[in-house]
């Protein structure tokens, strides 16, 4: 929103992102050697509703993309609109039909642990501003090289959230180049997946799979590390073209 970046700057990401994708699906590949089986579940026919929300979701993301690059209307005004009319066309739709239960508690649970994290995410970062740590992270930038520390910020985002982090960058006015600022913000947004705390979705994925639990993310330590230097390197090389 500070103008640092732009959408069609940001779609240069695509293909490091995929490529460290790859890369962290062959690294976890390595030794397995059992057959993943599936259970047939029963067939739910996909309603007119269910196309219908589909297609205006689908269109908020085209529109979004479409009306920034070319009129550079700001991204969040068409995703707020879109989203506004696709629920409020849900609520027309399914005013007179039966919703399924089990779905609406499913939803209601990952809607209470996304809260729970964001409310855990505003009392630390208050904390660390309080006590001056945050405002002390921008020091980096006076003793090594942006890509470096921007590379540094990417991995202090796993503990710090990513949006107060770049808050305090932007208001410490760092004179940086579109290349720089394009790879700070892959390394702000992927590099706080480093550790399971580190994103809302991590949190909803540990909540729902017992078998994902902090110790067992963190023994993936080493594959995500690897593949987050080689993302930020492919994010870097990328900016040389803006």
């Amino acid at each position: 929103l500070d103008g640092k970046v732009t959408i069609s700057n940001l779609l240069l990401l695509i293909v490091p992102a995929l490529l460290s994708v790859l890369l962290l699906a062959t690294l976890l590949s390595i030794g397995m050697n059992k057959q993943l089986e599936f259970k047939k579940t029963k067939f739910k026919r996909i309603e007119k509703t269910d196309i219908t929300i589909a297609v205006i979701f689908f269109t908020t993301v085209i529109s979004t993309l479409t009306l920034s690059v070319l009129y550079s209307v700001p991204p969040l005004l068409t995703f707020l609109l879109g989203l506004s009319i696709m629920f409020l066309v849900a609520q027309f739709l399914m005013r007179k039909k039966d919703i399924n239960k089990d779905m609406i508690d499913f939803i209601r649970d990952i809607e209470y642990d996304t809260l729970l994290f964001f409310v855990g995410v505003l009392l630390l970062v208050g904390a660390l501003k309080e006590v001056g740590v945050l405002s002390q992270f921008t020091n980096l930038y006076t003793v090594m090289a942006p890509e470096y520390a921007n590379y540094l910020m990417g991995i202090l985002s796993a503990g710090v959230d990513n949006v107060p982090l770049t808050a305090a960058l932007l208001k410490a006015d760092i004179v940086m180049s579109q290349q720089h600022w394009l790879s700070f913000t892959y390394a702000t947004g992927v590099g706080g997946s480093m550790l399971i705390i580190g994103s809302a979705a991590g949190i909803i994925a540990m909540s729902k799979v017992k078998e994902l639990t902090f110790a067992s993310y963190l023994r993936l330590s080493l594959y995500l590390l690897v593949c987050y230097t080689f993302g930020y390197a492919g994010s870097y090389f990328m900016g040389s073209f803006i």
